[in-house]
């Protein structure tokens, strides 16, 4: 028996960076927009099968909090024994210290 499947649950914070994300890229070139999505999403859904492939946080000290890189995004979760959660999507060059401040981090952890 191989290892057991998580459930992929999306913090309402992370949803919203989702779509802020998809919105912007959208103004330049709406099959961009969806390409971004499609990757973002297959990313997190590829947690269920293998969620510590991602590197931890190195801005965190705290070694649940772990990341996949979704070039030019950050996709930034925690896995436990049932489900893996997205707490969020920050763009690559967006001050890390500033969202987990006020981004969905705040909101999960």
């Amino acid at each position: 028996m191989g290892p057991r499947r998580r459930r992929v649950v999306w913090s309402e914070g992370a949803t919203r960076e989702l779509d802020e994300a998809t919105e912007y890229v959208a103004q330049d070139s709406l099959q961009s927009a969806i390409n971004v999505l499609e990757r973002l999403l297959d990313a997190a859904e590829s947690l269920a099968d293998l969620p510590d492939r991602g590197r931890t946080v190195a801005e965190r000290d705290e070694p649940g909090v772990r990341e996949l890189l979704v070039d030019p995004y950050r996709l930034i979760y925690s896995a436990g024994d049932s489900e893996v959660v997205i707490l969020g999507v920050l763009h690559q060059r967006r001050d890390f210290d500033r969202w987990g401040r006020t981004g969905s981090a705040s909101d999960a952890l």
